[in-house]
């Protein structure tokens, strides 16, 4: 006997429940052993953050993971299940800082290094246990315990021997330019950090035009435009573009006659007439400003799209403004310091902000006559990617590494990659060909030391492990608590060029070294021997087991087979994995890629838990289920944003229903029948053989989507099979399971189970739990195996498809007339259905007509349109006469679906075919098949329409009052009913009536026999 299902199940009780019997039997480790030492598949997990609990847009990437590791799992494939959690740099050190009240890098000095260092640590074990128990009830399998942080000391090392081996090849170098700069995090940011679009705001700033009076010309002045009041103090240089042409007003001021095209001008001039004259800075009195000359210098990038075509150039403020006083050799002030304050020399803006120096300018500005106009503007602004705090530029000297040796090995890596979505591949090129050196150095604390030790001789010394460092130290190592700031600060070594004593330069490194080392410090690439506990040493220690594993285990692992991260990914993870894994083995350290969009909220907002949208993911695990959201973030296409929310799980709880009352009807009627799946079932008919075919295209399908990795057709799949199940098998059935015969039972059964087996890796817990009813109480489903793909009859299959479609077609012409669908008709015409000869009987009933014909329907008025969109570049200016006799009539059907006007010959895509029926009838088309009902209703019709409207009513009753399917029944009618008695067998046999009787009763009423 199965155990009976609730009419809805209840989905987070139905997962604890599950989650609880895995764990009581080992299922995981269960898995494991089974396929240890099988064929491998290798996946790599890209680190998520440890640094507070997870929201729905983590789950997308941890459910994706999963789905694809069980998918293998369930083939027999040998993995390694290691979970990663990135546990050091900025995105840490900013939540620690809120949480212990700090807002700036001067507080967490005065707060203790040692002590930020450890609070950092806790604070990441504290996390990580969060998210491991919220990976669990997503359904997560993972080596949980054995998990990778970036912040071990075993990591550090093997980014060391990377650094080590990218200065040996001459590629390490310290680089002075101007730098994207956050003021509060008081840091440089790498290009690749701040790529991406989330990475800017739409922020208001100051909007002002200001005039800098030319040298040698009494009342002419040049006027700039800027949005950064701050960077006017550090100016030097004013560019126009040499070839366009400016105007001179009337009022003296000078701007690009093409941004005032309306305007008059006393003098036009192109714009290499002015390069070479000076002027007169706005700040020129400030001490800061001493001995800068201010020329006119030309520039070819010159916008006209703002401004006034005149730019205002700051070195010590923009990147391009820096690039351009390499170019003409001007000089370069920096007002500003690491945290954003106006450094000395600048007067009365001394100690400012960026932000507040902005009135003092104005007002300044105002009061000498300097201020054309002061407005505001709202404009995109680069943020920084970890606290959100607007960025300035300063000019600095950072740690790079070359990528002009490496880019094109990258590009040769990356083109042996299987991308899915495919277009994602062709972004990582573009990134590739695009990419700057690599800026690697971040004036931070809790982060990567870099191993970077100057020597006054002028020697780099660079090292590449803990034991050289221990080798060449001089003082020290006594208290290198772990390879972390402050205890590596303390260690000084002797260099190799001249044995003076150097120290370590403060510097962290980018956080994503870290990250992108993983292929090799988790693998153990060149480890002599395998070293239990090997890979959790240092700040790691105690709160993971990982191994650091041998060589020859790499080698077995490396490259992986299958990486899978958000799209933004493809500027950080995927390039610094591939970056990183190129130069030390000069292979792509992946074979395949899934990426995917970001969630957002229902209506496409981004989700911010200060716009209220953001959903907690324990919220919604217990609010929605754990396979719910795993549907969710499956049925979406991965190229697009996926639209999250309450509204979206309840339509997916929905579908699933459909499914739920299959199961529960086989249960239902199985456990009448006494089935036991243990034994052989009677011959198959038609119906059932259509089934199991039906169950073996299933597996083909969702089979060939896991192994594209496209869960969306692994949903679309399973929903067209359950409604297949649903709405035609067991529709078509229910006599048989009424009757409880074997042959039907045994191939809902089997179709049923087989369904289970390949939508676990989407909804594993349903389907446990499912299964362990329908086939075992003792053994998984993750045990059983993916299922082999049964014998496909492909010409029943399309028949029945054909039928279906028959039958869709014909509901559509009832409803089109609003016929129900209960109402027996007469006839029914179809045409262009060249495979439903032998299924008469199933359309009959189906759609509850007496008669079918198969030919040339007459019963319509036929109208052909032009399709627009793909017939008007075709025909151009002949496109309105063809339209005209299309409407007129005036035009030859042809085969397959083919018109011919005049001389032109239509084809199916170019047109658009409507059918309309005649008096009398209903006509529906589609795929070249066309269905004519003929809607004339007679009184025997009628009475028929009546008497099923009847054993329908007294079915619901049977419901309503709770009677079982058994239950035989009296019926009593109203006298009003009577004449419905001509089919009083009829009606029996369809509710289980042992006698009907009529009495003077407003409605039927029901008794138990």
């Amino acid at each position: 006997m199965f155990e009976k299902l609730p009419a809805i199940p209840d989905h987070p009780a139905l997962e604890r429940t599950v989650l609880e019997l895995w764990e009581r039997e080992g299922t995981f480790d269960q898995v494991r052993e089974r396929n240890r030492g099988g064929p491998t598949f290798s996946f790599m997990d890209g680190p998520i953050t440890a640094n507070g609990p997870a929201g729905v847009h983590h789950g997308i990437g941890r459910t994706l993971k999963d789905v694809f590791q069980r998918y293998k799992a369930l083939n027999g494939l040998d993995q390694r299940y290691q979970n990663g959690f990135d546990s050091q740099g900025l995105h840490v050190e900013v939540q620690v800082e809120k949480s212990l009240g700090l807002n700036s890098k001067r507080q967490i000095e005065e707060y203790g290094l040692d002590e930020f260092a450890h609070r950092c640590r806790e604070f990441v074990a504290h996390f990580a246990g969060i998210m491991t128990e919220q990976s669990k009830r997503l359904g997560m399998w993972m080596d949980w315990g054995n998990d990778y942080f970036t912040f071990s000391d075993t990591n550090i090392e093997y980014i060391w021997r990377f650094l080590k081996e990218v200065h040996a090849r001459g590629w390490l170098y310290k680089g002075h330019r101007s730098t994207q700069w956050c003021p509060r995090c008081g840091t440089s940011l790498s290009k690749h950090e701040q790529a991406g679009e989330e990475n800017y705001a739409e922020l208001e700033h100051p909007s002002l035009y200001v005039r800098f009076p030319l040298h040698g010309r009494e009342g002419q002045s040049l006027v700039v435009w800027t949005t950064t009041p701050w960077t006017l103090p550090a100016n030097v240089a004013a560019a126009v573009k040499p070839d366009a042409e400016y105007g001179l007003r009337g009022d003296g001021d000078w701007v690009a006659v093409e941004r005032y095209p309306e305007e008059h001008f006393e003098e036009k001039v192109r714009g290499e007439e002015l390069v070479g004259l000076e002027y007169e800075g706005p700040f020129d009195h400030f001490p800061a400003r001493e001995g800068v000359v201010h020329r006119v210098i030309p520039w070819d990038e010159v916008s006209m799209s703002e401004g006034t075509g005149i730019v205002h150039i700051a070195p010590g403020a923009g990147t391009e403004d820096f690039e351009l006083a390499q170019e003409q050799d001007l000089p370069v002030l920096m007002p500003i310091d690491e945290s954003g304050h106006m450094l000395p020399g600048y007067g009365e803006l001394e100690g400012l902000t960026t932000e507040e120096v902005e009135l003092p300018v104005i007002e300044s500005l105002r009061e000498r006559g300097l201020l054309v106009e002061a407005g505001s503007i709202v404009h995109r602004y680069p943020v920084c990617w970890r606290c959100r705090t607007p960025l300035v530029f300063r000019v600095v000297d950072d740690w790079f590494i070359s990528a002009a040796e490496i880019r094109g090995p990258m590009l040769e890596g990356n083109a042996t990659v299987e991308w899915t979505p495919s277009q994602y591949g062709k972004r990582m090129d573009d990134w590739l060909r695009n990419m700057g050196d690599w800026n690697i150095s971040r004036r931070r604390y809790f982060g990567l030391p870099l191993p970077f030790y100057p020597c006054g001789c002028g020697h780099l010394n660079v090292i590449g492990s803990r034991a050289e460092l221990e080798e060449r130290a001089v003082r020290g190592l006594e208290q290198l608590e772990e390879l972390h700031r402050p205890w590596i600060d303390a260690v000084v070594i002797r260099c190799e060029e001249c044995e003076a004593e150097v120290e370590r330069i403060p510097e962290v490194g980018d956080a994503w070294l870290d990250a992108g080392i993983v292929h090799f410090s988790t693998l153990g690439w060149k480890n002599p021997e395998w070293i239990r506990g090997g890979y959790a040493m240092g700040a790691s220690k105690g709160i993971s087991g990982a191994d650091l594993p041998d060589h020859a285990y790499w080698e077995k692992w490396f490259p992986a087979d299958w990486v899978s991260e958000n799209r933004a990914q493809i500027r950080l993870w995927f390039y610094s994995q591939c970056f990183m894994a190129i130069t030390l083995d000069g292979r792509q350290p992946y074979r395949s890629v899934l990426t995917y969009e970001n969630v957002v909220d229902e209506h496409g907002e981004e989700m911010h838990k200060s716009w209220g949208n953001a959903i907690d993911l324990d919220e919604a695990l217990e609010r929605m289920g754990a396979d719910v959201m795993r549907w969710l973030y499956c049925v979406q296409n991965p190229s697009q944003e996926l639209r999250f929310g309450y509204g979206m799980a309840e339509e997916v709880k929905r579908q699933l229903l459909t499914f739920w009352n299959s199961v529960s009807f086989l249960v239902t009627y199985a456990n009448i029948a006494g089935f036991d799946s243990r034994t052989e079932g009677g011959e198959p008919d038609v119906l059932d053989r259509w089934l199991a075919s039906r169950t073996a295209q299933l597996v083909r399908d969702t089979t060939d989507a896991y192994e594209r990795y496209w869960t969306l057709d692994v949903i679309r799949a399973f929903e067209r099979f359950v409604d297949d199940l649903s709405n035609w098998y067991i529709r078509r059935s229910r006599r048989r399971f009424w009757d409880g015969e074997p042959a039907a039972l045994r191939a809902l059964w089997e179709a049923t189970t087989t369904a289970l087996r390949v939508i676990a890796p989407v909804m594993p817990f349903l389907a446990e739990h499912l299964w362990r009813n329908l086939v075992s109480a003792d053994e998984s489903i993750f045990l059983a195996g993916w299922p082999e793909t049964g014998e496909l009859d492909e010409q029943l299959l399309a028949e029945v498809a054909e039928v279906r479609t028959v039958v869709t077609l014909g509901r559509q012409a009832r409803d089109a007339v609003r016929l129900k669908h209960r109402q027996p008709l007469r006839r029914l015409v179809v045409q262009g259905a060249n495979l439903v000869e032998g299924h008469a009987d199933e359309i009959r009933e189906e759609l509850r007509v007496k008669e079918i014909e198969a030919g040339e329907i007459e019963a319509t008025e036929l109208r052909v349109k032009p399709n627009l969109p793909v017939l008007g570049p075709k025909l151009g200016k002949e496109l309105g006469a063809v339209r005209s006799a299309l409407e007129a009539g005036d035009f030859e059907q042809l085969d397959e679906g083919r018109f011919r006007v005049g001389p032109h010959e239509l084809g199916p895509d170019e047109v658009l075919v409507e059918r309309r029926g005649k008096e009398g009838w209903s006509v529906a088309s589609q795929d070249g098949i066309t269905v004519a009902l003929d809607t004339t209703l007679d009184p025997e019709l009628e009475l028929e329409g009546r008497v099923l409207d009847l054993i329908h009513q007294v079915n619901s009753l049977r419901k309503q009052e709770g009677f079982e399917l058994t239950d035989r029944i009296v019926l009593t009618l109203p006298d009003t009913q009577a004449d419905v008695l001509e089919h009083e067998e009829w009606i029996k046999r369809e509710t289980l009536a042992e006698r009907i009787e009529t009495d003077s009763v407003e409605t039927p009423r029901i008794a138990k026999a």
